[in-house]
């Protein structure tokens, strides 16, 4: 018999922790009426998600709209884990002196291309579950 399993809510610190684990997210946007998702690599800047995309996409539309940004780490065979989502606004970074900080070469896109936008989610709200075994 397997013990049974727990969701718990995670603390805004817990939240933070957890994402600066993991290197991909989704972002969550509206594109044609029609809900998007995109896999993307981050980092955070204090509080902040921020993306790293091309010019000339689906990017320059989400700029001054609210979207979600979701991070987990799921464990397949003892169906425990955790899940982070952020929803924020969405502004484009032009500031040089914040570029040069946030810009990682270790992290680079999976897709071969010319990222030079990156974009700053500022979250209205952070919430996070963690499934565990509960005590038994």
């Amino acid at each position: 018999m397997t013990a049974p399993i727990e969701t718990h809510a995670l603390t805004e610190a817990e939240c933070l922790d957890l994402l600066r684990t993991e290197p991909i997210g989704r972002l969550v946007f509206t594109e044609n009426a029609l809900p998007a998702i995109r896999p993307m690599h981050f980092v955070l800047d204090g509080r902040d998600v921020l993306v790293r995309t091309v010019e000339d996409s689906w990017a320059r539309r989400v700029v001054d709209t609210v979207v979600a940004f979701e991070v987990d780490r799921i464990d397949d065979a003892s169906h425990t884990g955790w899940s982070v989502v952020l929803l924020g606004t969405v502004t484009a970074v032009t500031d040089i002196d914040t570029l040069v900080q946030v810009t990682d070469f270790r992290n680079r896109p999976w897709v071969p291309s010319h990222r030079d936008r990156y974009l700053r989610i500022r979250p209205g709200q952070l919430t996070g579950r963690r499934l565990s075994f509960a005590p038994v």
